[in-house]
């Protein structure tokens, strides 16, 4: 009674000028009163229906996240993208399911990951979730199992690990460009930004892969970094709609110049999709003018009708969805596998060396092209790129899904069908369990055959199942390929500057270095780099 005795006091002054006898007055007085009070007790209803009615009222957890969503908003925007933190900490509190919005709960035992992640799982997409990233028709963002199966039949062929090894030429032309660029900056005596560069070789190699159009940024001074920049300053918007999803259209319908002033990030993310747009109307007029490609891309692909069984060909703003799905999804992700890598390499003379003396037995010429498949041969090399997915997570925000017909039981706790549940690769990553020690970089995680298995049952940074990455072959082309032949030819590079310190990560979805840390980057070479081929 007093907050609605507060408001009325509030709202008097809006009609001080009306006469306390007029009829206009006491009805607006009257009005008033009801507005607030229905108000207030709309509000007091559905607090207390979440905290102890909810089907989700029993999970542990604390109060706020149970009753509103803007508890994540919150970690996610003004506490810059601390979320995947706060949860963590929130599961040393209460245990392994914790509840932290609302309709959802989160979990870290790994034995359920298959349960919501899996092949066989019915588990979907949450709606509010991915649709709010503003792509809703990418095979990325299909909340329907049914019709990501389909977008995913056509893509598949494309992604496929075939493929990748028909166009692994592109890979080692961006690698190549990386090399010349890491031996100019050496005898500049400055020195070579890995941070931006291993970003630049994956929006590079995905765009001419899959567009048949490379952006160069290996190319640009700045390599590129305004990409990054876009994605990590577009997110908060994203988070945003989550919580207010009304809000996504009039937001990304209003003009650029406006959109300019508010965000440059959101202006840059609405300007790639412009782009994107363009590349797509490019190719459509091709195909109609039977003006045949020198190489089949995405959209040739996604625009044949035959493409796939029930292929329904997209519509211009569809591919523009998928298309921006794909590269946004590659940049960070590869580029943070590689970085982190690169950064314990040179720090850890012991890995160095070890990794030195592998790639040398197996291509004693540093002059050669180093394949993919020879590449993969190799158990110290692979236990480096296991540990840097393992430490830069894939995707590192959680991963909702919503329960399916009939509910689940998870952790002893019912969970009824339309609640939602997620993992993360954070939490799976640093399971004590699968890997001892869990901050520390160790390549001989990886080398013993009887663990490997069990190990590799937690490493998720393409996620698992139907809805894996579809890129996954891709990438690991970009980080065998780019690691191994970097340091074939580079044998004495030294961090410049960066420390462990500056290789923490916030999330905004992928993992993004927070402002005012330093960026990786390297000097030295050591080598005679006269072979690199121009």
């Amino acid at each position: 009674m007093a907050v609605i005795n507060l408001a009325v006091a509030v709202l008097d002054s809006l009609n001080s000028s009306l006469s306390p006898s007029s009829l206009l007055a006491k009805l607006w007085t009257r009005w008033r009163v009801a507005a607030v009070g229905g108000g207030a007790l709309y509000f007091v209803t559905k607090v207390v229906y979440r905290r102890f009615f909810h089907p989700l009222a029993k999970v542990p957890g604390p109060f706020l996240p149970a009753v509103t969503r803007l508890y994540a908003w919150y970690f996610n925007v003004p506490k810059e993208g601390k979320l995947f933190k706060e949860i963590e900490r929130l599961h040393i509190i209460y245990g392994p399911i914790v509840r932290i919005t609302p309709d959802e709960v989160h979990i870290t035992n790994p034995k359920y990951y298959d349960v919501v992640y899996g092949v066989k799982s019915d588990f979907y997409k949450d709606p509010r979730f991915y649709c709010a990233l503003g792509i809703d028709t990418a095979t990325f963002a299909t909340v329907s199992n049914d019709l990501h199966r389909r977008r995913r039949a056509a893509l598949n062929p494309f992604f496929s690990r075939r493929k990748v090894l028909e166009l692994e030429a592109i890979v080692h032309a961006k690698v190549d460009k990386l090399c010349r660029r890491v031996s100019a900056d050496r005898h500049a005596g400055q020195p070579s930004n890995l941070h931006s560069a291993f970003r630049a070789i994956s929006v590079d190699t995905i765009t001419d892969y899959a567009f048949d159009e490379c952006w160069n940024q290996l190319d640009a001074e700045d390599l590129g970094a305004w990409f990054s920049d876009m994605v990590r300053g577009s997110t908060p918007m994203f988070w945003t709609f989550q919580v207010l999803p009304s809000l996504r259209d009039p937001i990304q319908g209003l003009p650029e110049s406006i959109v300019k002033r508010l965000s440059p990030s959101v202006a840059d993310f609405l300007g790639c999709q412009t782009r994107t747009r363009q590349q797509v109307q490019s190719v459509q007029a091709r195909i109609d003018q039977g003006i045949e490609p020198k190489r089949l891309t995405i959209f040739h692909q996604l625009l044949d009708p035959n493409a796939s069984e029930d292929h329904v060909v997209p519509t211009v703003n569809d591919l523009v969805d998928e298309a921006f799905a794909i590269c946004t999804a590659a940049a960070d992700t590869t580029g943070n596998a590689m970085t982190m890598a690169a950064f314990h390499i040179v720090t850890n003379p012991a890995i160095y060396e070890n990794l030195i003396r592998e790639l040398r037995e197996a291509f004693p010429d540093p002059t050669a092209e180093l394949s993919f498949t020879e590449l993969e041969k190799l158990p110290y090399l692979t236990g480096i790129i296991k540990e840097g997915q393992r430490l830069s997570y894939g995707v590192l925000s959680r991963l909702p899904r919503v329960v399916p017909k009939d509910g689940a039981e998870i952790e002893g706790y019912y969970l009824p069908e339309g609640a939602v549940v997620s993992m993360s690769s954070w939490m799976m990553h640093h399971d004590p369990v699968a890997f001892p020690d869990p901050e520390a970089f160790d390549p001989t995680r990886w080398t013993d055959p009887s663990t490997f298995h069990e190990r590799d049952k937690c490493l998720v940074p393409f996620s698992r199942g139907r809805r894996m990455c579809i890129g996954q072959n891709l990438a690991w082309c970009e980080l065998y390929i780019a690691l191994g032949t970097l340091f074939r030819r580079f044998e004495d590079l030294r961090p410049f500057e960066v420390t462990a310190e500056d290789m923490v990560y916030e999330e905004y979805f992928s993992a993004f270095n927070p402002p005012g840390k330093k960026l990786f980057k390297v000097v030295g070479g050591g080598m005679d780099d006269s072979f690199i081929r121009v």
